[in-house]
Parts: C-alpha cells; structure tokens; sequence
C-alpha cells in the first residue's frame, strides 16, 4: 500500500533503531511487535502528524481563498443559530471570504484552536483555556422551559423548591452550568427527576415546548422560540452558564476576524435584549 519493499522497511527501522540507541520493535514469528518504548514515542509523533495535516489545510485554504478565509470552532449551544445570525449582521454575502464553522464539543474546540486548525473559538467553561488566549464571552444565568400547559407555567418565578418531583429534561452530566445547576437542587435538598438527558439546549427547548418536562437552558439558545409557544421563565438562583472566546497565543489575527469577533460580541448583546423584552 505504501509503494515500499519490506527489506526497506527493515532497513529504515533497524538505522532508526542504531540512531536511537533503543529497540523499538521485538521481531516474533516474522511479526513486528512494538515495545514500550516505541509506544511512547507514538504519542509525540501523532501529535507530529497533527501539525502536517494542519500545514496540509492551510496550504489547500491558501491555494483557494488566499487569506480570505474564516475558521471558527464553537459548540453546539451558540453554534447552531447564534453564529448564523452574526454571520448575517457580519454582512458575509458581500464580503469576499469564505467562512468555515466547526460546530464541536468543547474540549474539541480547545483542540482545533491550539493546534491552528481554527482562527477562534467560543467554548463553555467545561475544562482551562489557559494555553489559549482567551476572554468572557457569554456570563449569564440560565432560564427555566416549559410548555405553556404545564402547572409551573403560571409562576412568575421558578424557585429550586418548585422542581421536586418535576420530570426535569437535562443536559449532560459533564456540562458544567448542568453541574452548577445540580449543586443548587442538592443544596435545597431537591433530588432531581431526570427524565431525558441531551447534550443541546435547542433539543431540550424543543421538548420542553412539546411539553415532555421542564428543561434549564442558556438564555441565547431561547431566542430561536420566541414567539412559538415555548415558557421562559427565570431561575430564582443565578446559576451561570459561562462560554470563553480564545485563540492561539501570539498568533496575529487577520482583520476579518477581528471584525468577525466584534460582530457576535454585538449579536450577542442584541440576543440578550431580545431575550430580556420577551
């Protein structure tokens, strides 16, 4: 498959071998069997191969798009219609780039932007940013959903004491406004009634307005259900749900996406008008 003779791969391994003063592999039954050593030296040279696939998509965005090219990494909460709807105040249609979102879990919009796959990346505050640069982007609590038909609907404000024993639509275990929110249920001696777990709040809006539970979600993520039937209603504890824009440390940003950057600080504060006046 790789258009190389065996004897030539024994070669190269045995000169690898000599150089390296180690064995790497122990020959068994005409097999190659990698010792420890070896096994520890692939981490470093998958890491190697990593920054070779990145200078490859670089040299092919180049090829086509010269710099006139924007990579952003975000997660699924603000990534599925938060972006699009900067992206549209940006104005892209009459800018001569082309855009290209990645919509990921956190940890791997941390791995994207580290290793230069991306230009930014907003990621929740599940895990440190700190080889990245990095800035608050979204700090705000988070809001109870229901469908209009559900007894908590008429309350003006959802109290911790409100959900004991309310079916409870939640997101993931390892996401950290899903953690902060269990710790206060836990501090009211309220035990959760987890009844559909999800990694997106857009999916717990969904269900929460077709009335399978009620859900605590982002406050950006609600604006899409303005208007279609889905209850908002505020948690009486500010329970936080905190996203991080970063980026690579000494890399210089182009101007697009300093103006991109600008554009969702803005969106975003629009968003959370449009919220608040719901």
């Amino acid at each position: 498959m790789l258009g190389v003779s065996q004897s030539a791969v024994s070669q190269a391994i045995r000169k690898l071998e000599t150089r390296a003063e180690l064995q790497l592999f122990i020959r068994t039954r005409g097999r190659l069997v990698p010792t420890q050593e070896a096994l520890a030296l692939m981490v470093d040279v998958d890491h190697l191969f990593v920054g070779v696939e990145t200078i490859e998509h670089k040299l092919k965005s180049l090829r086509q798009f010269g710099i006139g090219e924007l990579t952003v990494a975000i997660h699924p909460a603000l990534g599925n219609s938060f972006v699009p709807r900067a992206l549209a105040a940006f104005d892209l249609p009459n800018k001569s780039i082309r855009v290209v979102l990645k919509i990921l879990s956190s940890k791997e919009v941390y791995q994207h932007v580290l290793s230069g796959q991306c230009d930014i990346g907003i990621m929740a505050d599940e895990m440190p940013a700190s080889a990245l640069e990095h800035s608050p982007f979204l700090n705000n609590p988070g809001v109870i959903v229901m469908s209009p038909s559900h007894p908590l609907a008429r309350r003006p404000v959802i109290k911790p004491v409100d959900l004991a024993g309310v079916g409870l639509i939640a997101l993931n275990p390892e996401d950290s406004a899903r953690n902060r929110f269990d710790d206060v249920l836990n501090a009211h001696a309220v035990v959760p009634n987890i009844q559909v777990v999800t990694a997106f709040s857009h999916t717990i809006c969904e269900m929460a307005m077709l009335g399978l539970g009620v859900g605590f979600v982002d406050p950006i993520s609600v604006c899409d259900f303005i208007g279609r039937g889905l209850v908002v209603k505020p948690f009486s504890e500010d329970v936080m749900f905190k996203n991080l824009m970063v980026f690579r440390h000494g890399k210089p940003l182009h101007e697009n996406v300093r103006q991109f950057m600008r554009m969702m600080r803005i969106q975003l504060e629009r968003d959370l008008r449009r919220h608040n006046a719901s």
